[in-house]
Parts: C-alpha cells; structure tokens; sequence
C-alpha cells in the first residue's frame, strides 16, 4: 500500500472517532431521545458539541478532495516522496484542527485547515504533472 493510502485508511479512521465523540458530545447536549428520534425537526447543538460536529463536518468535505488525490496519486504510480510528505501533512493537519476548531483557537484553526488544504492541493498537482 502507497504512503497515501495509508494515510487516507488513517484519516477515515480518524474521521470514525470524530463521529463517536460527536455523538458522545450531542447526546450529552440533546438527550438520547432527541438522538434516537426520526429528526424531523434539526438538532442545534451549542458550543463545543457545536463546534465538534463542525469540525467533523468539515473532515468529510476535505476528505472527499484528499480521497480523490491519495487513490490517483497511488493508482497512477506517481506516488514520491513529495506526494508522501504532503500526505502526512494533511493528516496532522486534520488531527490538529479537530481541537483547534472545538477550543476555538484562532487564527490556528484557519492556519491548521490551510496547510490540510495546501497538502491535498499540491498531490493533486503532483497527479498532473
């Protein structure tokens, strides 16, 4: 398996435990009945149960672009150091955002989804040329 790979299997990985700790954080906000319910009616979650199902929202869109990058990199046989590294990049990058985004630390929850997004976008350079 390339670098990529790896990192993308460690990112949904990742992307699993943000979806148990949302859950963890909105059934202790909204109750189990509201989380058990059809939902009918939206669930606003509050504060950090809030802002964790932001950032758990936000791995699933950059998720999608770094998926897309890992499997063509690997796939086309152009995966490289460079391509490795960025890789890499982007999985610090999301672990680092996650609290940075749930403490509300600013501007390095900007800066921290910068360097995710600059990662994925240099693989997908590296794909094309």
């Amino acid at each position: 398996m390339t670098p990529e790979l790896t990192v993308l299997t460690l990112a949904a990985l990742l992307q699993c435990g943000q979806m148990v700790l949302y859950s963890i954080a909105g059934n202790a906000q909204a109750g189990t009945k509201a989380a058990m319910s059809p939902r009918d009616r939206n669930i606003e979650l509050t504060g950090r149960a809030g802002r964790i199902k932001r950032a758990m929202d936000n791995h699933f869109e950059g998720l999608i672009l770094f998926g897309i990058a890992a499997v063509v990199v690997s796939v086309s046989g152009q995966s490289t150091g460079l391509t490795a590294a960025c890789a890499w990049a982007y999985l610090v990058a999301r672990v680092l955002y996650i609290p940075a985004y749930v403490f509300g630390l600013v501007p390095w929850r900007s800066l921290i989804w910068a360097v995710g997004w600059f990662a994925t976008f240099a693989v997908l350079l590296a794909a094309l040329f």
